[in-house]
């Protein structure tokens, strides 16, 4: 923008901490997750002085962070973040490691000490060496306001950076004495449209080695979320098996005949001929699914550097699915041969679902669950039995409707995430699954729900352990324990002492009831389902080659 064309309208004026929250506003942003404190004070100010923000506080840095990976997860648009500097910020850092591995929008704003003393290691309070070499750690894109000047330009950049591919989070930090200085900015135009040209002639090579394959399949992951209508349009031209381990599940629809469960993905991947991996880092598939030379792969991804980052594929298409994918479908009738691939599918499914029915009560549990939880109901999958199950035994009909934390497997992640996506989606029942030792990461994040009302739904299995690594402790090391043992509080008692309601559930039926109870609360519920020892989910799980002649 020259000077001689800026108008009056392009100028805005106000704190740093006003100019960036203005531009907050100005994009949609309504909602911010946040805990208080000195060097934020004047940013605080801010937001008090914003009605359209809704600022809900955490009772943990922690929380604050994850409820945005939440948000951010459940909806495709950026949750955003405030914390104070140095160890406010470092208490936040798992759940940005866990949005950088989900691919999930998320913008961190983090305090500063005073600028002045940025760097010189006097002991300022709060005070880390080089916290912007530790943000861009977990984020691809970080920088520093340094003036009002800077805001609103930074913010949009900021915006612009977490709402393209490939998603990752980013953060802006900013000198507390810093915030409340007084300027000038002018607006930042309005970006240009930043469409990444398609290379046609990998996408042809594409649609010709998919539309001669005898036996394809189709994995996609969480870069495929926003292709849901074009990957099933592919998938029924192709007649093709889809299917996802973690981040892409639902986005084709359980109830589809093509979809198929992660263990008949296992089977099906290894009599495959041609494999098109959409989204998705493959890594699972390629290291241990197995690999040889009768096996061809197209990947497509908007990150460059994951096309051939843990093997070379037959052919690699940088760019954003749902494009990619219109292009494939528009060049694939061309080349595309009539093949049946329902007998395999069926075969593939029914061999799985026999693998599958020896785990329960975990079935069980689950099927109660997703008969009361809507369609487009919420579902947070946590590092518990019940979760480790439910990737591949409860059916999703909808993207963004399985929250997990893939690869990062962080515990104690589900009970702010499920917070986050259920203040995103306020209209949209949210179950957390969760066990008694990840519960208790999180729990204060009880208070933060009863205070601003958010009716997320908790279903707590407590086997009164680390039932994980009990289990692998006494099938493994000849039993011998350690560590792994819990003494819990009254999990009902807790969970009223904060004003939430509290349940227990001993049986599926009951959990079903249970759930309808709380469901209809205008608050949180927690519901206690007292467990034992559960069948070994890795055995169905922990896959080893299905192309048993070579391995990668």
């Amino acid at each position: 923008m020259s000077q001689s064309s800026t108008t009056r309208e392009d100028i805005v004026t106000g704190t740093t901490a006003q100019l960036l929250v203005r531009s907050l506003v100005e994009a949609g942003v309504s909602d911010i997750f946040a805990l208080p404190g000195i060097q934020n004070d004047d940013l605080f100010d801010a937001f008090y002085k914003t009605p359209d923000l809704r600022v809900i506080h955490t009772r943990h840095e922690q929380g604050a962070a994850y409820m945005a990976a939440g948000y951010g997860m459940a909806t495709g648009r950026p949750g955003i973040y405030a914390v104070v500097p140095g160890p406010g910020f470092l208490n936040t850092t798992a759940a940005l490691s866990t949005a950088f591995g989900c691919c999930a929008p998320v913008l961190a704003l983090a305090g500063q000490i005073p600028s002045a003393f940025i760097g010189r290691g006097v002991g300022m309070l709060h005070e880390i060496p080089d916290q912007m070499s530790v943000m861009r750690q977990f984020t691809k894109w970080a920088s520093r306001v340094r003036a009002p000047s800077e805001a609103p330009a930074l913010m949009a950049e900021a915006l612009r950076q977490v709402g393209t591919a490939p998603f990752r989070p980013v953060g802006l930090e900013c000198a507390m004495d810093v915030w409340g200085r007084h300027g000038t900015a002018l607006r930042p135009p309005v970006p240009a449209d930043e469409r990444q040209a398609i290379d046609e002639d990998a996408v042809l090579a594409a649609a010709k080695l998919l539309g001669q394959a005898k036996r394809p399949l189709i994995i996609v992951g969480a870069g495929a979320l926003d292709a849901s209508e074009e990957v099933a349009a592919l998938a029924e031209m192709l007649q093709a098996p889809v299917g996802a381990h973690r981040m892409g599940r639902g986005i084709v629809s359980c109830r589809n005949p093509l979809c198929v469960d992660p263990v008949a993905a296992h089977l099906l991947w290894g009599d495959a001929d041609v494999v098109l991996a959409i989204g998705t880092r493959l890594q699972m598939q390629l290291m241990q699914w197995g690999t040889d030379s009768d096996l061809k792969i197209v990947r497509i991804d908007a990150d460059p550097e994951q096309i051939d980052r843990i093997a070379q594929p037959a052919v690699g298409i940088v760019g954003d699915a749902a494009p990619v994918l219109r292009a494939l479908l528009s060049k694939l009738p061309a080349h595309n041969i009539l093949r049946s691939r329902m007998d395999d599918i069926e075969e593939a499914r029914g061999r799985a679902w026999q693998r599958l029915s020896t785990l329960e009560p975990q079935r069980a549990y689950l099927n109660a669950i997703r008969a009361e939880l809507p369609d487009d109901g919420i579902f947070v999958d946590e590092l518990t039995q019940l979760g480790y199950a439910s990737r591949a035994l409860f059916p999703i009909y909808h993207p963004r409707t399985f929250l997990s934390p893939g690869y990062q497997g962080t515990l104690g992640w589900g009970t702010p995430t499920a917070l986050g996506a259920q203040v995103a989606k306020p209209r949209t029942k949210v179950v957390s699954v969760i066990g008694d030792g990840g519960f208790l990461f999180n729990a204060q994040e009880l208070a933060t729900a009863v205070q601003h009302q958010i009716p997320m739904v908790t279903v707590l299995a407590n086997d009164n352990a680390f039932g994980n690594v009990r289990r692998i402790q006494d099938d493994q090391y000849d039993g011998r324990r350690i560590a792994s043992d819990l003494k819990n509080p009254d999990f009902l008692k807790l969970t009223e002492s904060f004003g939430a309601a509290a349940f227990r559930a001993k049986t599926p039926d009951e959990l079903r009831t249970a759930l309808k109870q709380a469901f209809d609360q205008s608050g949180p519920s927690v519901i206690e389902v007292p467990v034992g020892a559960m069948p070994d989910p890795w055995k169905m799980l922990r896959y080893k080659s299905s192309r048993p002649a070579k391995g990668l």
